[in-house]
């Protein structure tokens, strides 16, 4: 990503998270976090990723009902020659993590016995 590509995603995260904590007043709305902003060459296009404790379904049908009061805001707050269209995206690297968590407590609840040995084993005896 270019510096300018950097800076407007930057900026796009601050003012989008500004106005979900203190301007979207959907209920589906009320614990979003906005995890990542990526913006295209021209800053044409947001790509936003997401993540709510709420119901995923839930929390997207809201997005997309406050997209264009999100769009006009930021229109508002910014310079840009154009505002760029956002699109929302549920961010599943929070799960992903919950997973490899997961898995690795299990590793750690296995028994002290050591990997590759069996107790059932015994060798041919010629």
């Amino acid at each position: 990503m270019t510096i300018k590509q950097e800076r407007a995603a930057h900026l796009i995260h601050n003012i989008l998270s500004n106005l979900f904590m203190t301007e979207v007043t959907d209920p589906a709305l009320q614990f979003v976090t906005i995890t990542e902003v990526e913006v295209d060459r021209e800053i044409e296009y947001a790509d936003i990723y997401i993540h709510a404790p709420d119901d995923q379904d839930e929390v997207m049908a809201g997005l997309q009902r406050a997209s264009g009061f999100l769009r006009r805001e930021l229109a508002a707050r910014t310079r840009f020659r154009k505002t760029p269209v956002l699109h929302f995206h549920w961010d599943m690297a929070m799960e992903r993590g919950e997973r490899i968590d997961s898995l690795l407590d299990l590793l750690h609840d296995e028994p002290d016995a050591a990997p590759g040995t069996n107790e059932d084993y015994k060798p041919d005896e010629d």
